[in-house]
């Protein structure tokens, strides 16, 4: 897959199709599973890329619970970082799934922000979209609306990309990004 550039840059957000795992940024973050051993979709992606360098610092974690983030080294990707964070399974939409997804952002958000790691740009896939079965449309009014709040708050993040792989995804990305960061 090639990367497409950005179609808008709205601030400090924008949206490119592309393959995660070749983005040069400080950070990307991981859809993950809560074992942080590796699975499917990115996670297997950024996994492969990464090396095993990334397994051995993933299996001294000890895992992260569904709507928290950890951070480990990038290893062989071009991004120093790899924040992984554990979206919900989709069960319908009334077990908190949104509520879990909010938080996988705001915590992988509030983890790039820490001054210790020195990122200031950080890539985003659309988390739980995948295997997990989560509504496009929904996750990405979810993810919009989170990262809008909390660069609005909080200084110090000065890029934030919103990472689709699939022309579909894209699609739904960008229209909740524009309605709700125009």
């Amino acid at each position: 897959m090639t990367t497409l550039h950005h179609t808008f840059r709205l601030g400090r957000v924008e949206l490119v199709q592309a393959d995660i795992t070749t983005l040069a940024v400080d950070a990307i973050v991981n859809a993950a599973n809560e074992s942080l051993l590796g699975g499917g979709g990115v996670d297997g992606a950024i996994h492969a890329a990464a090396g095993p360098e990334l397994l051995a610092e993933c299996k001294t974690i000890g895992g992260c619970p569904t709507g928290e983030a950890r951070i480990t080294r990038g290893y062989r990707l071009p991004a120093r970082w790899v924040i992984h964070t554990v979206g919900p399974v989709w069960r319908g939409g009334g077990r908190g799934e949104a509520d879990l997804l909010a938080s996988a952002y705001r915590n992988s958000l509030a983890l790039a922000a820490r001054p210790e790691y020195g990122i200031e740009s950080v890539a985003f896939p659309s988390i739980s979209t995948g295997v997990y079965g989560f509504p496009v449309r929904l996750a990405s009014e979810i993810t919009v609306n989170e990262i809008d709040r909390f660069l609005s708050t909080r200084p110090g993040l000065s890029r934030v990309i919103l990472v689709a792989y699939s022309r579909d995804t894209f699609k739904a990305i960008d229209e909740s990004a524009r309605s709700v960061l125009e």
